[in-house]
């Protein structure tokens, strides 16, 4: 089993679906890359695993959890992001 699974994620905004069906399996102790031209949905589907922006349809599976029930799933990955950034939405410590 995956350490990191994705089933059927779809994520759309007004006008445009920015992931539609992502499937996805992710073993434990692996990197991984996602790379695209501008709006592909690299950084959606980053947040989506992290747990920073809900999905509008299919699962996220973290080491055996369903993390859309079980959020403390998110707690389990980690990304660097490309620039340093901070989320104005949340909290200092929400955003370390």
């Amino acid at each position: 089993m995956a350490f990191l699974e994705v089933k059927g994620i779809r994520k759309a905004f007004p006008g445009v679906v920015a992931l539609d069906r992502i499937d996805l399996a992710i073993e434990k102790g692996t990197v991984h890359v996602f790379a695209g031209e501008n709006g592909a949905g690299k950084s959606t589907l980053i947040r989506a695993l992290t747990g920073i922006m809900a999905v509008d349809e299919g699962s996220i599976h973290i080491d055996g959890r369903d993390a859309l029930v079980d959020r403390s799933a998110f707690d389990l990955v980690a990304y660097v992001p490309q620039e340093l950034n901070l989320f104005p939405h949340m909290t200092v410590a929400e955003n370390l």
